[in-house]
Formats: structure tokens, sequence, C-alpha cells
């Protein structure tokens, strides 16, 4: 498994960012933005876009965040996606972006939504520290018009300071 470092996107990620999201298998799990979409969000305080680099400074992986200016606390982890799957770079990628949002925002609640056929992404997130809360039935509409439940998963601070240490 490489070392990851995490850092802020520019918008000279996005095409990273656009090529990793548009990969094979992944429509039907993190969806997509357009060029303009992803300009605009990269500019939102509300939003964190984190590329995770390895020691080559070879780009692996990206995170978006959203909600971080809500003043309920409640943030949201909108995309995570990995160049190459199966490496554990998605697990190094998402414990570091979730140490982003409650050590840089004043995130109380962490949450995410994760398609009942993504495994492996819930997996991830169980193995993170993110609780599943329940299940929207049925909202989820994926390529060819089928439709999937999505699981709402979320972490709280506390949780996330005692896993810490």
């Amino acid at each position: 498994m490489p070392a990851l470092t995490l850092r802020r996107a520019t918008e000279a990620d996005i095409p990273f960012i656009m090529e990793t999201e548009r990969l094979p298998g992944y429509d039907e799990f993190i969806g997509r933005y357009s060029l303009e979409e992803h300009k605009a969000q990269l500019t939102n305080p509300g939003f964190a876009y984190l590329i995770g680099d390895d020691a080559a400074g070879e780009s692996l992986g990206f995170v978006i965040l959203m909600d971080l200016d809500r003043r309920d606390g409640n943030a949201c982890v909108k995309r995570i996606a990995v160049a190459s799957p199966e490496k554990g770079v998605g697990s190094q990628l998402l414990a570091k972006a979730v140490d982003v949002s409650f050590l840089e925002y004043p995130t109380h609640r962490l949450w995410l939504d994760v398609v009942r056929e993504n495994t492996r992404a819930k997996t991830v997130y169980l193995k993170t520290g993110f609780i599943e809360e329940g299940v929207l039935r049925e909202a989820a509409l994926l390529p060819g018009g089928r439709r999937s439940d999505f699981f709402i998963m979320s972490l709280l601070r506390p949780e996330w300071a005692s896993r810490r240490g």
C-alpha cells in the first residue's frame, strides 16, 4: 500500500478528477460532474477538493467534501474515487479526508450515502468508523434506469475523536 499525502486540489487537477470519476463501473456508484460544476465547486468555501498523491507526486485518488460551511456542522463526503481500486488507497484517502473535515472545519457529523451494490466502499466506510443510520429505499437511479437503495452512514466528532485516541 503506497504512502499517501493529501493536498488541496487546484484547477489543474480537474482533468484527473474527471478522468477518475469516468472510469468503467464508476458511473453506477459515484456520479460525475461537468467541467463547469467542478470549477465552481473548487472555489466554493463549502467544498473541499482533496487529492491523494503518492511519494512520487502521482495522483492516486480524490475526495470531495461538501457542506463544510453549514452552521449545524453536518458535512458530507460527496464523492471519493481512486484511479486503481483494491490497493488500499481508498481507505487511506478517506481516513485523511475525515481528519481534514474534523480538524479544519466545525464539522460535528460527517455523513455519506452509498449504493447498496457498492459493498467494497461500504466496507471501507465501516472500517473508518462510519455507522449505518438508515436506508433510502430505491432512491438511487442507476445507469439503464435501474433503481437501488442508498445506505446513509455517518461519523460524529466524538466517535472520530475516540478512534484517534
